[in-house]
């Protein structure tokens, strides 16, 4: 018998039992591909795995009253009006949800409903790709899991909201047949390594993933293999593995088809 465990990445210790690619050319703790539409990358990149260096100076505030054209005595003048008070910031001060200027794709808070606590993403002190795997917290959860096998880490899978990831927003308007409501969660990346090939473990976790998107209130979820290349470069399977776990061939395309489940 084997210990199956699924881990969520949401920590430096969880984000070091990330596995090596099948390829050592790529390396999924450095790789912005779906993150970023234009210049994303799979590569290997080590400068990437070293610590961000902190913040140096204050936290930029932005709110409704930042008008680039405006004086300074105007802008006084348009202070936000439902922007909470703080001790240290008088009048004007915004609810520290609006504080950040990176959000990373986190909604702003709605300042007429009640504070709620969130947990804030990691950003400082962590390497590039936890802080793009962390900032969900609070909103969505985690954008990563592990699969671990008798504690040995044998299959990645990232996933989330589809806002999260620019190239599948691209990808999927290709295809106009697709439904636009509502948006499905996407999974972008499920590998292996090289050792736990064609033992079923992928399934497993791509399983577990789907029921985890069910319970966050998706409907359905997506998959967008990339059939101009070879297996071991691309990073969302082939349609044959997505069709064995319920998934429905959503778009026919000899390049670039999707993938889709409903949940």
């Amino acid at each position: 018998m084997t210990d199956r465990r699924m881990v969520e990445v949401g920590d430096s210790a969880t984000f070091a039992l990330i596995p090596p690619c099948a390829d050592p050319r790529f390396d999924h703790r450095t790789c912005d591909y779906w993150e970023d539409a234009d210049r994303g990358s799979k590569s290997s990149r080590a400068s990437w795995l070293q610590v961000a260096p902190p913040r140096s100076g204050p936290v930029p505030r932005f709110g409704l009253h930042d008008n680039p054209f405006a004086t300074a005595d105007l802008e006084r003048e348009l202070d936000n009006p439902f922007a909470a008070a703080a001790a240290e910031g008088g009048r004007g001060a915004l609810p520290d949800a609006w504080a950040d200027d990176d959000l990373f794709g986190v909604p702003l808070g709605n300042p007429f409903a009640p504070r709620t606590e969130r947990e804030r993403p990691l950003r400082e002190g962590v390497p590039r790709k936890l802080a793009l795997l962390d900032r969900g917290r609070g909103v969505f959860g985690s954008y990563a899991k592990v699969l671990l096998v008798d504690d040995q880490a044998v299959v990645y899978c990232q996933f989330g909201p589809l806002s999260a990831y620019p190239r599948a927003v691209r990808l999927r308007e290709l295809y106009k047949q697709l439904p636009d409501a509502p948006l499905p969660a996407v999974i972008t990346c499920i590998a292996s390594t090289a050792e736990a090939r064609a033992k079923g473990f992928a399934r497993d976790l791509v399983d577990d993933v789907c029921r985890d998107l069910a319970q966050r209130g998706f409907a359905a979820v997506e998959a967008y293999p990339d059939l101009t290349r070879p297996e071991n470069e691309t990073s969302a399977a082939r349609p044959g593995f997505w069709q064995a776990l319920g998934f429905a061939l959503a778009v026919d395309d000899e390049r670039f088809p999707v993938m889709r489940r409903e949940l």
